[in-house]
C-alpha cells in the first residue's frame, strides 16, 4: 500500500498557511526534503513523525493517514443522508446533516463544500423557503469563509473550482458583482479543461467510455445553454417558443427509448412555452402545451427509485429518485398548479374548461 503522507503534509501545510521553507526550518531539514516528500519521491525519516504530528495537532496515524480509510466510508454515509434530504427538498436536513459531519471531520473539504452548498441554497428565491431572502443574509459571511477556505487549502482541485464558482455567484448575487466578475474570471477555459484534452493520452479500452461521458457532458451543457437562451428575456415570445421546442428536440435526439431523464424539465419547458403562446394569443396551443407540462409533472411525481435510459451517444444509464435535487418539499404536481401556474399570463384562458380540468388534475 502506498502512503499517503505527502499530500497530508502538504495538505496541513497548506491549512495553516506555512511554507515549505518555514516548515524545513522548523524540522531542521532542507526545504528540497519537504518538497520530495509533498511530491511523493520519498518519506520523512520515522524519527520526524511524531515531530510533524505534535506541531499539526495530530496523531502520527492520522499523518500516515492510517485512519482514511474509516474516515472514507464514514464521510459517504453523511453524503448518502445529503443527498436524499436535498432529493427531499429538506435544505435545513441538508445543513444539519453537513455540520454533523464537518463537527466530527473538520478538515473534510468534501463535506466543507457540502456544507457550503446547503448554506447557498438555502437563500434560493425557486424554492418554497420563505425566509429565503433572511437566509442570503444570516449565511452570507459563512459561505465567503468556506469557499475562501477551499479555495485557498483544499488539494482536490474539482471542488476547489466548484467553491470557486459558487462563491462567485454568492458574491454577484450580494451585490458584490465585481468581486464575483473576478473570481470567474480565475476559473480555467472550456477550451483547455481536461475533457478536452485527455483523449491522447488514453488507452484504447479507455476511449469509448471516455467518449461517451464527454458526450453526455457537452449535451447537458449545451442543453442547458440553449435553455438559459430561450429564457433570458432577451428575445420575443415568438423566438422564444422555437428555441424551447429545440431543447425539447434535443431530448428526443439524445435517448432512444423515449424516456428522458430529465423528466421536471419535460413537465417546466411545456410551462414555458404555454405562457409564450398565452402571451401571443395562441390560446390552442397555449392549452395544449399545459396539458403535455401536467402530464410530465405526474409522471415526475410517481417515478421509480430507479430507471434506466438507453442512448448511442451515453450508452445505458441509470437514475436514481434520490440524484434529484430541489430546495422545494412539495411535489411537482403541486408546484406547478401553485407556482407556475398563478403567472398573469395564463388569465385569458383560466375560466375555460379545459384549464380548470389541468388543474383538477394537478390535485
Amino acid at each position: 500500500m502506498k502512503l499517503q503522507i505527502g499530500n497530508k503534509i502538504k495538505a496541513l501545510r497548506r491549512e495553516r498557511d506555512i511554507t515549505q521553507e518555514d516548515f524545513a526550518n522548523m524540522l531542521g531539514v532542507s526545504y528540497q526534503s519537504v518538497s520530495r516528500w509533498e511530491n511523493n519521491v520519498c518519506y520523512p525519516d520515522m524519527e520526524l513523525l511524531p515531530v510533524m504530528a505534535n506541531f499539526f495537532g495530530i496523531t502520527v496515524d492520522q499523518l500516515l493517514c492510517v485512519d482514511d480509510v474509516i474516515e472514507k466510508e464514514q464521510v459517504q454515509k453523511y453524503l448518502d443522508e445529503f443527498q436524499e434530504a436535498i432529493s427531499r427538498g429538506d435544505v435545513y436536513g441538508c445543513i444539519e446533516i453537513a455540520r454533523r459531519g464537518v463537527s466530527v471531520y473538520p478538515n473534510n473539504y468534501t463535506l466543507l463544500n457540502k456544507l457550503m452548498y446547503a448554506l447557498f441554497i438555502a437563500g434560493d428565491s425557486d424554492g418554497n423557503i420563505p425566509e429565503w431572502q433572511e437566509n442570503m443574509q444570516q449565511y452570507d459571511a459563512e459561505i465567503t469563509a468556506i469557499g475562501e477556505r477551499i479555495m485557498k487549502y483544499c488539494p482536490d482541485q474539482n471542488i476547489r473550482l466548484e467553491a470557486t464558482a459558487r462563491l462567485a455567484f454568492q458574491h454577484c448575487e450580494m451585490g458584490r458583482r465585481e468581486v464575483g466578475r473576478a473570481l470567474y474570471e480565475t476559473l480555467p477555459s472550456q477550451e483547455y479543461c481536461k475533457e478536452n484534452q485527455m483523449w491522447w493520452g488514453l488507452t484504447e479500452d479507455e476511449e469509448l467510455p471516455f467518449l461517451r461521458k464527454k458526450v453526455q457532458q457537452d449535451y447537458h451543457f449545451f442543453r442547458s445553454s440553449v435553455w438559459l437562451l430561450a429564457s433570458s428575456g432577451q428575445l420575443s415570445d415568438e423566438e422564444s417558443v422555437k428555441i424551447f421546442d429545440k431543447v425539447l428536440e434535443l431530448e428526443r435526439l439524445a435517448y432512444d427509448d423515449g424516456n428522458t431523464p430529465d423528466m421536471w424539465g419535460a413537465a417546466r419547458v411545456p410551462v414555458e412555452m404555454a405562457q409564450r403562446y398565452a402571451r401571443l394569443g395562441d390560446h390552442a396551443k397555449a392549452m395544449a402545451y399545459l396539458q403535455r407540462g401536467a402530464a410530465a409533472a405526474k409522471a415526475f411525481d410517481h417515478r421509480p427509485e430507479k430507471q434506466p435510459y438507453t442512448s448511442l451517444l451515453f450508452g445505458r444509464t441509470e437514475r436514481k429518485k434520490s440524484d434529484f435535487e430541489t430546495t422545494d418539499t412539495r411535489t411537482l404536481c403541486e408546484i406547478m398548479r401553485d407556482k407556475w401556474l398563478v403567472s398573469e399570463d395564463f388569465d385569458g384562458i383560466r375560466d375555460t374548461e379545459e384549464y380548470k380540468q389541468i388543474l383538477e388534475s394537478l390535485s
